[in-house]
């Protein structure tokens, strides 16, 4: 199953945390989400939504891009 791509770039606390909720309220047991936030905030605000909701986050990375700072998340649905 391939992942699905949430792009939440320029986006401010809470809004990246607010639509990985709803992604992974929607999506079904095991589907997986790629995150790509830019807000700071999102480095907390993440890994403890997945926790809350009892996901799993499998992967973080953290990169650069045009001297912004871009956090990447692989988390896959409950269940």
């Amino acid at each position: 199953m391939d992942p699905q791509r949430l792009d939440l770039r320029g986006l401010k606390c809470p809004l990246p945390a607010l639509r990985t909720r709803r992604a992974l309220e929607r999506a079904g047991a095991g589907a997986v989400f790629d995150v790509i936030c830019t807000d700071p905030m999102a480095v907390i605000d993440i890994p403890h939504l997945v926790r809350q909701m009892g996901a799993i986050l499998e992967a973080t990375e953290r990169d650069e891009e045009n001297g912004r700072l871009v956090l990447r998340f692989r988390i896959r649905a409950a269940g």
